[in-house]
C-alpha cells in the first residue's frame, strides 16, 4: 500500500506505522497531484516497490478561505481545480493503464472522494470547491462506464460535514458546530466512517457496484 502526501509528513508516517503494525507492506511518497510528473513518478515508484496497482483512492483535495464567487481570483480557482480535478484525472489515468485487462492488468477498483458540496453548492463559502467535486461526480460516472468491461470498478463517496482540519483551512474551524443542527443526525461524521465506506467499495463485497456514489453525510 502506498500513502501519498504533500504537506504533512508526520501524519503520513503515523499512517504508515499503523499499516505496518497491521501486517501490510506499505510505503509513503511525497507527491503534488497538481503536477503531472509527480503523479507519474509516484506510480512508477509503486510499480518498482509494490508491484502493479489494483486499487486507487483519489483523496487529495483542497479548499481555500470562504468567500463569494465575485471575490475569487484566477489563481485560487486554478489551484483548486488543478488539485481536486486534474490531479484525480491523472491519478485515475495512471491507475487504469496498470489495472485494465486490455493492457495486461488484472483489474481493480478506484474510489473517488467527492463531497455533498457538489450537490449543495456551498454558496457564500466555496463554490469553487463544490464545482470541483461536481467534476469528480462526472468523472466517476463516465470512467466507470468506460472501463467496466476491462475489470475496473469506479465509485465515489460523498462525505458531508466531517470532523477534520479542512474546515480550518477554509477559515471556519467552528463550521461543524455552527451547522450541527442542520444535519438530521445532529453530529458531524468521522474520518473513520468515510474510510469504512471507501473500504467497502474497494472490496469484493461491492463486486457488482460501479458508477455509484455513497453519501456519508448524516442525512444532509
Amino acid at each position: 500500500m502506498c500513502v501519498g502526501y504533500l504537506n504533512h509528513p508526520d501524519a503520513a508516517a503515523e499512517v504508515l506505522c499503523l499499516l505496518r503494525q497491521s501486517g501490510a507492506t506499505a510505503m509513503a511518497v511525497r507527491v503534488d497531484v497538481a503536477i503531472e510528473d509527480d503523479v507519474v513518478r509516484m506510480f512508477n515508484e509503486v510499480d518498482a516497490t509494490l508491484g502493479r496497482v489494483t486499487a486507487l483512492v483519489n483523496n487529495a483535495g483542497i479548499l481555500r478561505r470562504q468567500c463569494r464567487v465575485e471575490d475569487m481570483d484566477w489563481a485560487r480557482i486554478e489551484q483548486v481545480f488543478a488539485t481536486n480535478v486534474i490531479g484525480s484525472f491523472i491519478c485515475a489515468r495512471e491507475a487504469v493503464r496498470r489495472m485494465s485487462t486490455k493492457r495486461g492488468g488484472s483489474g481493480g477498483a478506484i474510489v473517488n472522494v467527492s463531497s455533498r458540496a457538489s450537490r449543495l453548492g456551498s454558496a457564500g463559502e466555496y463554490v469553487d470547491y463544490a464545482a470541483s467535486k461536481a467534476a469528480i461526480d462526472t468523472l466517476t460516472i463516465g470512467l466507470a462506464k468506460e472501463v467496466a468491461a476491462e475489470g475496473i470498478r469506479v465509485n465515489a463517496v460523498a462525505p458531508g460535514i466531517i470532523d477534520t482540519p479542512i474546515h480550518a483551512s477554509g477559515g471556519d474551524p467552528g463550521r461543524l458546530e455552527r451547522l450541527r443542527e442542520m444535519i438530521p443526525m445532529k453530529r458531524g461524521g468521522t474520518p473513520q466512517e468515510v474510510a469504512k465506506a471507501i473500504l467497502w467499495l474497494l472490496s469484493d463485497e461491492a463486486s457488482y457496484t460501479t458508477g455509484a456514489t455513497i453519501d456519508v453525510s448524516g442525512g444532509r
